[in-house]
């Protein structure tokens, strides 16, 4: 199974919890619920819990049926790498996470961890929409991700949402695809700006390495 914390194939090890049998009241269909017992375990490569609760109704030991109880609701996107400070990883996977239930508040996450992400590259402005235009006036992004993140200004209606100049922070109308966009649009970022730099510094000095070994100096930087 994958976890449906961090989609890494895991092996399922459950406990399972007896709830009890009385019933507990009726269902959307009129039928009534009755809890059976919750099923449970830590996921080994992130460490959250995983939580089932399964369900069955009263004289049909057949009917049983089994919910994700926790997370409420399974992430489709991987989490940010761990080469993402912190900070803005932890909003890009709550971004990902509630981003089934509420496209507003995904797009508002995501917009916040942008800002997060462009601050840390030096680009200080107050309004999003400025440090947009500051990165890509640095022409340091590759041209297709430079007009990714150039499109997020039409996410939303941007233009006719001042607001999310200077607080981006703001739950504004947003289309569910353009949520999911932006979570693209970081994912692109995230590895421009600290995956690919943190691979590449990896390589160096495992070359480095392998030069001091053979007596020989160190690559030029």
């Amino acid at each position: 199974m994958k976890c449906p914390h961090c989609r890494v194939e895991v092996h399922q090890a459950f406990g399972v919890s007896a709830i009890g049998d009385k019933p507990i009241g009726k269902d959307r269909k009129g039928g009534t619920w009755m809890f059976f017992a919750a099923s449970y375990m830590t996921c080994p490569a992130c460490e959250q819990a995983i939580i089932y609760i399964r369900n069955q109704y009263p004289n049909t030991p057949h009917s049983r049926t089994t919910m994700l109880a926790y997370p409420q609701h399974r992430s489709e996107r991987a989490p940010a790498a761990e080469e993402v400070p912190e900070d803005i990883a932890e909003d890009f996977n709550e971004a990902s996470q509630v981003l089934a239930d509420s496209a507003k508040a995904s797009a508002a996450l995501s917009r916040r961890c942008l800002q997060a992400v462009l601050r840390s590259q030096g680009f200080t402005q107050h309004d999003l929409s400025k440090q947009i235009d500051a990165v890509l006036g640095a022409k340091q992004l590759p041209s297709g991700l430079a007009a990714n993140v150039d499109a997020i200004r039409n996410t939303g209606n941007f233009a006719a949402h001042p607001l999310k100049d200077t607080n981006s922070g703001a739950i504004l109308p947003v289309e569910p695809h353009e949520a999911e966009w932006n979570l693209e649009v970081l994912e692109g970022l995230f590895d421009f700006f600290y995956v690919a730099p943190a691979r590449d510094a990896a390589r160096r000095a495992a070359l480095d390495a392998k030069l001091a070994a053979a007596g020989k100096p160190p690559m030029k930087t």
